[in-house]
This record gives C-alpha cells, structure tokens and sequence, in this order.
C-alpha cells in the first residue's frame, strides 16, 4: 500500500516537511560516498531554511506543551495505562528541554561555522561547489568516509532536538486517527468533516496496483479525493473507475 498524507494547515505542512527532510538526511548520513555525503549537506540546509521561520520553535513547544496537557486529562481513567501515559508525558518533556535548551532557531549555531556557510552562499548556484569555486570543499569530499560521517553528525546534532520534537507530535498525531474503508465512485470522493472537531492530517493508502494516483483537497469543512491516471503521454488523466482505498482523518 501507497501512503499519502495531506495536511490541513500550514504548521502540519511544515512539520511533514521537516519530517520528509530529517528522513532523507538521516539515510544520506550514514552512507559512505562522498555524492550521498554532498546531498546530506545540501539537505542540512534545506532543514535550516525551513527552520528559520521566526515562528516555528515556538509553535513546536507550544505543541509539545499542549499534547502534553490532553494526556494528563486521562489520567485516572481504568482503561488507560499509568505506565504508558507516564512513557509518553516523558517523551515530550525530553523533547521540550531539548527543543527549548537550543538557543536562537533550530540549526542557528550552524550559521557560525564559516566553512560551511561558503558551501551554502554556492550550493544554490548550478553547478556551484566545482573544486574551483570550493577547494576546500572538494578536498573534504577526499576525505575517508568516516571522517566526513563524522562531521555530518557533528553538524547535526544542534537538528536531533527539533527532529526528535517533530517525530513525536507527527506519532502522537498520526495515531488519533481510525482508519476506514472508502469507495470513490467513478475516481471521485468527498467527505463533509465531522463539526466540533478540527482535523489537522488526513491519510489515504491504496493499492498500488490499482495504477491510481490521487488528488487530495480539503478544509474544515470537506475533503475531496480525485484519482488520477499516469498516462502514456506522461500526463495525469481522472479515473472514471470505482475504487476502494483507506482514510483516516487525524486531529
């Protein structure tokens, strides 16, 4: 099954891509040429850029503090377990101390380390990190490939807090959501969302064999499935087929 995840705001969407960056670095990371090495580089970027809303670490405590508060709401209730509850609050207070001991924005250190800076001001040109606009660079790429893991790590380390911080409100999210099983009548699926509740993800697997890819739209009020088609022409076309998939809508 093919997963999809679409979120209903923008501070969903920028936890998703946070989480699409953290995966993508963590796996680039632990390789050993020096190609996958420049990748994870160029990714350690892209997750300072997108941390560096002014906003973010701030909405981020603000989530860990509040997932926090619902769970001690249940306690006392018999069917939920002290011991799992007192797992989880724990979980988030780690990542609260670790997120809020950071100081400035997540990644904000690494703005101080002028060798890598001169790789970010020439990473965004095509073709900008040659041996002869960065020698430096190029010689680092020679190194042996546990001496430049080495310093991926260390350059990482001031993100672990955030990833760590983002993973589990994403798990805690992901997890209030009941999936159920739908039918899009002639390629074509729309939900009126329950009132009194806000949603903040919506999930769908289908079966890749079914050579469907769908279109996913919403608010507060409804969501729409269109699925489509990967055609000869390269194009998407909509599906006229009934089809069946899953959903869940988390919140």
């Amino acid at each position: 099954m093919i997963l999809y995840e679409y979120p209903f705001n923008e501070r969903i969407r920028t936890y998703l891509r946070l989480e699409h960056l953290f995966h993508r670095l963590g796996e680039l990371a632990l390789r050993e040429h020096s190609t996958d090495h420049h990748f994870a580089i160029t990714t350690i970027f892209e997750v300072m850029d997108v941390a560096a809303r002014a906003d973010l670490k701030t909405d981020v405590l603000k989530d860990l503090d509040r997932q926090k508060h619902i769970l001690n709401g249940y306690r006392g209730n018999p069917a939920i377990s002290e011991a799992v509850l007192d797992e989880v609050t724990g979980q988030l207070d780690a990542c609260f101390a670790g997120l809020n001991g950071l100081p400035g924005k997540a990644g904000q250190s690494l703005t101080e380390n002028d060798w890598l800076m001169s790789i970010r001001s020439r990473i965004g040109i095509p073709g900008g990190t040659c041996e002869f606009d960065l020698p430096a660079y190029f010689a680092w790429q020679h190194f042996e490939a546990n001496v430049r893991q080495q310093d991926l790590q260390r350059w990482i380390a001031p993100l672990v807090p955030l990833a760590e911080s983002v993973r589990m409100l994403l798990k805690l999210l992901r997890d209030s959501g009941l999936p159920q099983k739908v039918l899009a009548a002639g390629g074509q699926y729309q939900q009126t969302l329950p009132q009194g509740r806000t949603f903040h993800l919506l999930r769908l697997r289908i079966d890749p064999a079914l050579g469907l890819i769908p279109e996913i739209s919403g608010n507060r009020l409804i969501a729409s499935v269109r699925l489509m088609r990967l055609e000869n022409d390269d194009r998407l076309h909509p599906s006229v087929d009934d089809a069946a998939f899953e959903l869940t809508l988390c919140s």
